[in-house]
């Protein structure tokens, strides 16, 4: 929620630019990544796509913005980044909407020759 009050607070935007595209699209990734993918990880759906960005971002928090910190601050980053590297290989399990979607994709589409 921090991010999104830089967004759409009222002063200029200071945020790192550590990939080279920019604060404002750094900014716009790491809003679009952490509110709406998590938002897709958390009701399930999409979850294998959705721990892609949210990978991508972990790794450039722990990796090159944090790089120089220590490890005290690039553990917790470092830990999301195991999680969604085993969501994203795993999938979303039994108990999820892709699970329920893509049952229903199963039992309605002809069957293959």
């Amino acid at each position: 929620m921090g991010k999104l009050s830089i967004l759409f607070g009222d002063g200029p935007i200071r945020f790192p630019d550590p990939i080279g595209v920019g604060a404002t699209a750094s900014l716009l990734l790491a809003v679009f990544s952490e509110v709406f993918c998590s938002i897709l990880l958390i009701s399930g759906i999409g979850t294998r796509l959705a721990a892609i960005p949210l990978l991508i971002t972990t790794l450039v928090a722990a990796l090159i913005v944090h790089a120089n910190d220590g490890f005290g601050k690039q553990e917790l980053p470092l830990l999301y980044s195991a999680i969604y590297v085993v969501i994203a290989i795993a999938g979303a399990g039994k108990i999820s909407i892709d699970n329920w979607i893509f049952a229903k994709i199963r039992l309605t589409s002809p069957p293959m020759l």
